[in-house]
């Protein structure tokens, strides 16, 4: 027929199909009659109408169909990947009788989604109903056959697997007129289908018994006088039923049955009506009776699995019980044909598609049939990472082309993944299979060389840049990438240019130079190495990174450099580790000054607030007290004001403050929010931290001592970064001792130092950690009043710490002895810094 001539009326309802409705309970159609309105697909939508029934359909809603096509298509050219437009497409098009367009939308649709078997069934009858008009019968026929081929590779469905096998019995010529390439061609794929589906416990029986149908017809049709024929025929028929008996399904008592009576119907003698293995060989009434133990083993399982009035979350968790068990037996056939049948009910669920191919890689190594079932994986569930690194891996150990890895990895990129670090394993899965192979290669080839690695790191670089700025994986990217150009490219330029552009991107990592440090000693560029030194030692990096960083200059001098080298590092280096020093003991000054206030009066709020106690109306003031006292509090209010300006102030950063270095941090903006406070009277401070640590982290570490309260991280005030401080707030003593006793244990890589905080003790200014005996002698001291301080500026100490020369015995006398005497407060020690400032 000419193209645009060809229009077929389907029917009117539209494609509703849901994905995981893979298998609803179809009548199977006779392989002696034509279908009629028992086709599976009567399910599904209406059969084909007669195509002259189109010239009664109004014109208006032809117009609006076309008008509801041109939508559908524009839709589809911007996302192909929308299913529900997929599925509207081909049900318009269905009604409208468009073949050619139907056609097209259906592989449009294949090429990108797996389609159901419902839809596979579908597709065949719509290309059935034109065999008659078709200009070649056995074209058709083939065109049929490749549709039914692609179906029962997409999902196992028994359903369509019968209507296939229908299909050949009924419309293949061959097959139809008994020939002998005709019986072999169907033979070959009954054992194909019952090598896909014969061992499916609820429906494989199906298969089996339309086997053992086909084989009976042949036996009818042959020569009476042909005996040795039709011997040889009685035994393949009885050894499919010997096959049949082995396996645990669920009609197997009842094939037993039907076994007994078709050997009395060829001369044996058995007790038809009896269900004993009584009359039977013995082998196989041997494995009748195992096959019988294994089915009642299953029948649990297999209740819980079909069920439809339980979520499908429960249905799922029936499945996975179902194979952990099977993975038990230690039959690899049952587990596979397992995993299918969950699939076709789950076929979107990722963590059972990982499941399913960890399982076949484990078992199956680089067997030819994984391709298939990770190419299914990967159509199914494209948003799943993991699916397409484990393809690219088992095409490179299955020995795949260039073309194969590349196109998986260009399908890769193309899906959405959920979290960045999916995406940077795809490229790094890339890269690590182009290493292999380029080092494993006795000869050059010319499709493989450093340049497909270098454009690959690249494309990361530039994807993943944005997201992974001044994080360890980019690290990774970049310092894999150098290590590479160094040693497959021979080009240490091209390694430093790649070191170079991370630190542009990334410069306040000091990762980032430790690793370029690392490889210009590894190649031998001392200079090289102390230019980096140079660029980076006055940088200021989170954490204790600055003093780091000096030192490591100091000591790449002792082991490298000369007797110059190392004096003129220590002149650079000195100047900047007493400002480092000197910034530390400022801002820790700060931090115990901040903490000592918020501990002066811990329960003060504002007492306009609050609303009059009974006690506070018992105890009513004389009217001139009470005049008294509102002056009083006016004056406090305006020095609260005067304080609050003060600690503002207080919070700005001047340039004076901050060690002076290359990178400029600008000053922190005051902010009036008011600090939570903490009395930290069951806290542990842990010093030591890994900076990379987290809250969770912590909580986890100390998961075996329990009783974690709050858990507060101390950060840096420019970086944000960690200062591989913090506090751990527990409920009870019992916890908190708990915890202290595991000081000096390692977590993430470092020896935790791990002290009771003391909020009433002592804390000098130095940035050294004290040993746990000496941290509990000073705190009982404090609690004492037995410290003396030493020292000149005494006069600015927080006013919980006694002045020079202070003794227990001196308290009664300094009581009477005046204001002069008393030690300042935190809010006069302000006000003093402020006007001295």
């Amino acid at each position: 027929m000419e193209q645009g001539a060809r229009r077929l009326s389907l029917g009117s309802s539209p494609l509703k199909i849901p994905l995981t409705d893979m298998e609803q309970t179809l009548e199977i159609p006779s392989s002696e009659t034509p279908t009629t309105s028992e086709d599976p697909m009567d399910i599904v939508t209406e059969p084909p109408n007669n195509p002259c029934s189109n010239s009664d359909s109004d014109p208006e809603s032809d117009d609006d169909e076309a008008l509801q096509i041109q939508t559908l298509e524009t839709q589809l050219s911007t996302n192909p990947s929308d299913y529900d437009a997929h599925l509207q497409y081909i049900s318009v098009l269905r009604k409208q009788g468009e073949i050619d367009k139907l056609r097209l939308a259906r592989e449009a649709m294949a090429q990108i989604f797996p389609l159901t078997p419902a839809m596979w069934q579908q597709w065949a009858n719509d290309e059935i109903s034109l065999i008659s008009s078709s200009s070649s019968y056995d074209g058709a026929i083939r065109v049929i056959e490749k549709l039914y081929e692609r179906g029962v590779s997409d999902y196992l469905s028994v359903h369509l697997w019968c209507d296939y096998l229908n299909f050949i019995q009924k419309y293949d010529s061959d097959v139809c007129e008994g020939s002998p390439t005709g019986i072999l061609k169907a033979r070959d794929l009954f054992e194909h289908a019952l090598i896909a589906c014969g061992l499916h416990v609820a429906e494989g029986s199906k298969l089996w018994e339309a086997y053992i149908t086909f084989e009976e017809t042949i036996f009818k049709s042959m020569d009476e006088r042909d005996l040795e024929g039709r011997q040889k025929q009685v035994q393949r028929i009885r050894n499919i039923y010997h096959r049949l008996l082995s396996i645990p399904h669920r009609d197997l008592r009842s094939t037993l049955l039907t076994y007994k009576a078709w050997e009395s119907e060829h001369g044996n003698v058995l007790d038809v009506s009896s269900n004993s293995i009584d009359g039977i060989s013995p082998s196989v009434a041997s494995t009748y009776q195992k096959a019988l133990d294994m089915l009642s083993v299953r029948a649990d399982f297999e209740e819980k699995i079909v069920r439809n009035d339980v979520p499908d979350a429960e249905r799922l968790q029936s499945f996975m019980a179902y194979l952990k068990f099977e993975q038990s037996s230690g039959d690899p056939a049952r587990v596979k044909i397992l995993y299918e049948r969950s699939i076709s009910e789950f076929p979107v669920s990722g963590d059972l598609w990982i499941d399913y191919t960890h399982y076949l890689n484990k078992t199956l190594k680089a067997d030819k049939t994984l391709r298939d079932i990770f190419s299914r994986a990967t159509r199914n569930c494209p948003w799943v990472g993991e699916l397409w690194v484990r393809f690219m891996l088992y095409l490179e150990r299955s020995r795949g082309s260039e073309k194969e890895l590349s196109d998986v990895f260009e399908r890769s990129l193309q899906c959405t993944f959920f979290t960045i670090d999916e995406y940077a394993d795809i490229f790094m899965t890339r890269v690590d299979g182009l290493r292999r192979r380029i080092l494993a290669a006795k000869e050059p080839d010319d499709g493989l060389n450093i340049s497909l690695i270098r454009d690959t790191f690249q494309r990361a670089c530039d994807y993943l840049s944005p997201q992974l700025k001044n994080t360890y994986s980019l690290l990774q990217i970049h310092s894999y990438w150098a290590r590479l150009e160094s040693t497959i490219g021979k080009d240490t330029t091209a390694a430093r240019g790649v070191w170079e552009s991370l630190l542009k991107n990334s410069g306040s990592m000091l990762e980032a130079w430790k690793g370029y440090i690392s490889m210009e000693i590894q190649m031998g560029n001392i200079s090289g190495a102390r230019s980096i030194y140079k660029r980076c030692y006055t940088k200021r990096f989170s954490g204790t990174g600055s003093e780091d960083v000096c030192n490591s200059w100091i000591r790449f001098e002792r082991e490298f450099g000369t007797l110059d080298d190392f004096e003129h590092a220590s002149q650079k280096v000195s100047p900047r580790l007493q400002e480092l020093q000197f910034f530390r003991l400022q801002e820790e000054n700060k931090f115990i000054a901040l903490s000592t206030d918020h501990k002066d009066d811990p329960t003060k709020e504002n007492k306009g607030d609050k609303r009059k106690s009974v006690s506070d109306v018992c105890n009513e003031e004389s009217p001139a007290k009470r005049q008294k006292d509102d002056s009083r509090n006016q004056k406090e209010k305006s020095y609260s004001k005067n304080s609050a300006k003060a600690h503002k102030v207080e919070n700005l950063v001047t340039p004076n403050e901050m060690p002076h270095g290359e990178d400029d941090v600008k000053p922190k903006e005051p902010t009036t929010e008011k600090s939570k406070q903490y009395n930290d009277q069951c806290t542990a401070f842990v010093s030591n931290l890994n900076l990379k640590a987290t809250n969770e982290d912590l909580k986890r570490f100390f998961n075996d001592v329990g009783g974690v309260v709050a858990i507060r991280i101390l950060l840096d005030k420019f970086t944000k970064k960690s200062r591989g401080l913090a506090y751990v707030d527990f409920s009870d003593d019992i916890h908190l001792e708990a915890a202290v006793a595991k000081n000096k244990q390692m977590f993430l890589g470092k020896k935790l130092s791990i002290l009771r905080s003391d909020p009433k003790g002592k804390r000098k200014g130095s940035v050294g950690h004290k040993s746990p005996a000496e941290h509990g002698k000073k705190g009982e001291d404090y609690r004492h009043g037995k410290v003396e301080l030493k020292g000149r500026n005494t006069f600015a100490v927080p006013r919980t710490v006694k002045a020079l020369g202070w003794s227990s015995t001196q308290a009664s006398s300094a009581a009477t002895e005046g204001e002069e005497e008393r030690p300042k407060t935190n809010k006069e020690l302000r006000n003093i810094l402020l006007k001295t400032t």
